[in-house]
């Protein structure tokens, strides 16, 4: 890791004689523009330092409350690089996780045996009118809450819809385009091929790769400093936006049991087995002055229908986590940026995947200098329904906890 840093260092400094470096705002990062106007690169730190407590409530019995847990860990710890090379139609960025969280998971031979440290590194190439090309790995147009950047969340954490659905970054390629209809009614098409098995992945070509389409409406016009893409009011519109998303995913023969997350689906001999997965995202964002609200919709199967998947001597090797879920949140900030925000997710996995799941939780945060520095905290309770009980929960826990957490970003 100190390995790393003097490399940054040094490759900061080397731009002092060919380059000149501007002064901004805290959370604007450090910004360096060459003398000949030929690049520009914006420098970033940040990290989110989480205190966690968990307990079982058994039975579904609040009068039962027992095994406590608490952790206090670097949640994310992030540098981001970018800009653009030659010219502003050529953007560029690189975003690197340093903490064990973001680098976890990297320990197999899909990765090579090495951490995952790589989260984006593309060039997005405008090439012609309302058209850009993206090339490298990146978030795929999946649901919305995923492509929000983790520094800009609402709360101190994602959704379990995104958790158990959500399709991730991938390597591969996407075109963007967008154009108006009228005055201020935009809407915005992606079509991506990527490579479907998730970042840092070094295995290659199995047999399928994943396309994923998307189109979004913004019937009122764009948001004020992309607001479509961040959590809470922290820019109050002045008039009512609304951002409306539909995805649809179909990762040929996947391998992993979330499609580009969870573990790799092997027989004994290490041979590969999968299925078609197709997943369907539906979402919106409403802003107007201090009211936020953001809800969407989740749902994955199987080509066949059928979650578990078998080798070639019918022999159960894995199962894909499909199904369906719900997550709705609004908040509201008031003037003197604090906020309070409550959400609802219902999480419906196929039967005999994992059990159903309700989960309430409210939210409350201080925004210092908006996203940059904040102080967050909520508190969630997961209520799980066990099949074949008439009751809740009978023979299985639920979940509550309360997490805060703080948020730099230089």
């Amino acid at each position: 890791m100190k390995k790393i840093a003097l490399i940054i260092v040094l490759f900061i400094m080397s731009f002092n004689a060919q380059s000149q470096v501007s002064n901004y705002k805290f959370g604007q990062g450090l910004n360096i523009y060459g003398k000949d106007s030929s690049f520009y690169m914006k420098f970033g730190i940040r990290f989110q330092n989480l205190y966690s407590n968990e307990w079982n409530v058994r039975d579904d019995n609040f009068g039962t409350i027992e095994d406590y847990q608490a952790n206090f860990m670097v949640r994310r710890s992030r540098l981001k690089f970018d800009g653009f090379a030659v010219t502003p139609k050529l953007k560029y960025k690189v975003e690197l996780g340093l903490s064990n969280s973001d680098i976890s998971g990297g320990d197999t031979p899909e990765h090579s045996n090495v951490a995952r440290m790589i989260l984006d590194a593309y060039v997005d190439w405008n090439f012609a009118g309302n058209f850009s090309l993206r090339v490298g790995q990146g978030k795929l147009p999946g649901n919305r809450e995923r492509v929000i950047s983790s520094a800009n969340l609402q709360f101190v954490d994602r959704s379990r819809l995104n958790s158990r659905y959500n399709i991730d970054r991938d390597m591969g390629l996407m075109l963007t385009h967008h154009f108006n209809i009228g005055k201020n009614f935009l809407v915005i098409e992606k079509a991506s091929i990527s490579q479907g098995e998730g970042r840092d992945i070094t295995v290659g070509y199995n047999d399928g790769f994943c396309y994923t389409f998307r189109v979004e409406f913004l019937p009122f016009g764009k948001f004020t400093s992309k607001g479509d893409y961040v959590g809470a009011a922290v820019k109050k519109e002045e008039k009512p936006k609304l951002a409306l998303g539909i995805t649809y995913d179909i990762n040929d023969n996947a391998i992993r049991e979330r499609g580009q997350l969870g573990s790799f689906i092997q027989d004994a001999n290490g041979d590969y087995f999968g299925k078609t997965l197709y997943t369907t995202f539906a979402d919106l964002m409403f802003k107007y002055k201090g009211f936020s609200l953001m809800a969407e919709y989740a749902n994955k199967k199987t080509e066949d229908g059928d979650f578990r998947v078998y080798d070639d001597n019918l022999i159960q090797v894995g199962k894909f986590y499909t199904g369906q879920a719900l997550n709705v949140q609004a908040g509201y900030m008031f003037n003197n940026n604090y906020e309070l925000a409550v959400r609802m997710t219902s999480n419906r996995p196929d039967f005999g995947v994992a059990a159903n799941e309700n989960e309430y939780g409210i939210g409350f945060s201080k925004y210092f200098v908006g996203h940059q520095l904040k102080v967050q905290t909520d508190i969630n309770y997961r209520q799980r329904y066990v099949y074949g009980s008439s009751a809740l929960n009978q023979g299985s826990d639920d979940k509550l906890y309360w997490r805060v957490q703080m948020d730099i970003h230089f």
